[in-house]
């Protein structure tokens, strides 16, 4: 994990909106569970043992597992959103632009692979009004991307044929990070952002300008 993703005290700032501490200890807790058993297969019972409380005190706090994991995937995905953003919106050329976005969207996924299995991976568990708001934001996403790769094209950088579907593409390439990543592996999400924006830019066609 990054300096710039930890507090002075060194807790993971990716939670930090979440208040009071006793909500937050849940939702790391629930984050836990269900990377490691499945939303399904995850109890109240679970999430409350693990974060040291009772399971009447996960009430005080989220009305149902469904609100947790819906808190879960709504800041998971605000964060992956403001990621791309932040690079579509620099200054440089859409090669630079593409290769920060791809690099900084996968370090997420790497850093936090247990977050991300969660965020990514379980949509499907969301009522259908909070499945609709991620689905939402999961088209922001894609568009972003898609932006980026277009303005490519029209600046003759990139050669890509389809933009929709190399976006979606591109986009699956970096989220399934999540699901492989090993802390303890030979790469750290750093060299695994370097690779996979070398990656895409050969998947685009990148051809620098003379």
């Amino acid at each position: 994990m990054s300096a710039a993703e930890q507090t002075p005290g060194g807790e993971d700032v990716t939670w930090g909106e979440v208040a009071p501490e006793a909500a937050r200890r849940l939702l790391v807790a629930a984050v836990e569970a269900f990377a490691e058993r499945g939303y399904h297969a995850t109890t109240t019972r679970d999430i409350a043992g693990r974060a040291g409380m009772s399971p009447a005190a996960l009430y005080i706090h989220y009305k149902t597992k469904e609100e947790l994991l819906h808190r879960i995937s709504r800041i998971g995905h605000d964060r992956a959103l403001e990621i791309l953003r932040a690079a579509e919106l620099r200054d440089g050329a859409p090669a630079d632009r593409l290769a920060d976005a791809v690099r900084s969207f996968v370090r997420w996924h790497a850093e936090r692979h247990t977050t991300a299995r969660v965020v990514q991976y379980e949509l499907d568990a969301l009522g259908p009004e909070h499945r609709a708001e991620i689905v939402e934001l999961r088209r922001e996403t894609e568009a972003t991307v898609r932006r980026i790769i277009e303005e490519g094209v029209a600046a003759g950088e990139f050669d890509v044929a389809d933009p929709a579907g190399t976006t979606v593409a591109v986009l699956s390439l970096c989220i399934d990070v999540a699901r492989w990543f090993n802390a303890q592996g030979r790469r750290t999400p750093d060299e695994v952002g370097a690779f996979y924006a070398d990656l895409v830019l050969r998947m685009v066609g990148y051809r620098a300008q003379k």
